[in-house]
């Protein structure tokens, strides 16, 4: 008698893939699925918008459950999570370039950058002129006070203090200074000032502290931490060749994460470069063009914008728009002079 074995069901190896325009079609599918809802109920973009995101995360995990494995949908349902996250951190910082430069643009010409807003005469066109060279001073200020502090205070934290209670207690300031409002600092200026020279004192120095307050800790986080990449090998290596530790830090530990540290000195100029409320307080307002930031009011690019939307006619407020303009232009490069300046003095790494 002879028995037949019955062959055990293979296992599938493989399993079938979705193509590469599957979440593309989705979209399409779930964008329009959802439009039935505006045209029969009158729902508007933003209700349209969220049914059409259900829509499309709920397809595409289905889809990829049929066709693939179970651990395949899961993967589809996060990533189009993540990318509809994506999508809605986009939204606000693309409507806000929009209106800025859409309202801005046709405002800005060689008269708006080259005048200021002190009149000679009622013909005379006004500028921002006066604001920008008050921006760039204040700022440049307020980097020679932060930059030598922070710099120094994270070489103490990473080289010379670790672990001792100095060391604790200013990484507490530090942590502490990072998290305080602009408008605190602006008082600790105003009073400071005050104290010194009297009521009534106002000076761009006076802005340059207060925007130093609020820079220093973030020169002092970002070099900490670039000091703290430098791996202790490289120390080491200086130490045994007899090399002083002030020299192995300025030589080695300092050049090898100067990249790292510029960038860090270039964020946090973009960081401050749109403060308002300290700057009300101890800079003040004018139309002059001051170049002197130890003598009288000096006016920002921030403080313009705020002083033109409170006056409340349309050529204030088309004046507001070109200065917001400007402004985010000239974050815009010191964020893409940082990771030039980044790229630029990385260490170089062979194969």
């Amino acid at each position: 008698m002879t028995t037949t074995l019955t062959p055990a069901p293979t296992i599938p190896l493989t399993h079938g893939r979705l193509p590469r325009w599957a979440p593309a079609l989705v979209a399409v599918i779930a964008i329009a699925a959802a439009g039935l809802f505006p045209l029969l109920l009158g729902w508007g973009i933003v209700p349209w918008v969220l049914v059409s995101v259900v829509f499309f995360i709920a397809g595409l995990t289905v889809w990829a459950a049929v066709v693939e494995t179970r651990r395949s949908a899961i993967d589809s349902m996060v990533t189009a999570l993540v990318w509809t996250a994506f999508g809605i951190a986009l939204v606000p910082l693309v409507s806000l370039l929009y209106t800025v430069v859409s309202k801005g643009l046709p405002h800005i010409n060689s008269t708006f950058l080259t005048y200021s807003a002190f009149r000679t005469s009622l013909d005379q066109p006004i500028g921002i002129y006066h604001a920008i060279i008050g921006t760039l001073v204040i700022t440049l200020c307020s980097a020679i006070i932060s930059v030598p502090t922070g710099i120094f205070a994270a070489i103490y934290l990473v080289e010379y203090g670790k672990g001792n209670k100095l060391a604790r207690g200013i990484t507490f300031l530090v942590d502490v200074m990072t998290g305080i409002p602009s408008i605190v600092a602006g008082l600790f200026a105003f009073s400071m000032f005050t104290a010194f020279f009297g009521a009534g004192y106002r000076a761009g120095i006076g802005g340059a502290v207060a925007l130093s307050l609020l820079m220093i800790p973030i020169v002092v986080r970002s070099t900490e931490e670039m000091l703290r990449l430098v791996p202790d090998d490289l120390r080491e290596a200086a130490y045994a060749l007899g090399t002083p530790k002030w020299r192995t830090i300025t030589k080695v530990v300092l050049r090898t994460s100067l990249g790292g540290i510029i960038t860090g000195v270039t964020l946090a100029t973009a960081r401050i470069i749109g403060e308002t409320a300290p700057l009300l307080l101890i800079a003040g307002l004018t139309t002059r063009t001051n170049m002197n930031p130890f003598d009288g009011f000096m006016t920002t690019l921030p403080v313009f914008i705020y002083s033109q939307f409170q006056k409340g006619t349309k050529a204030d407020f088309d004046l507001a728009w070109g200065t917001a303009l400007i402004l985010v232009i000239i974050v815009l490069l010191l964020n893409i002079a940082a990771r030039v300046i980044g790229k630029i003095f990385a260490p170089k790494t062979g194969r």
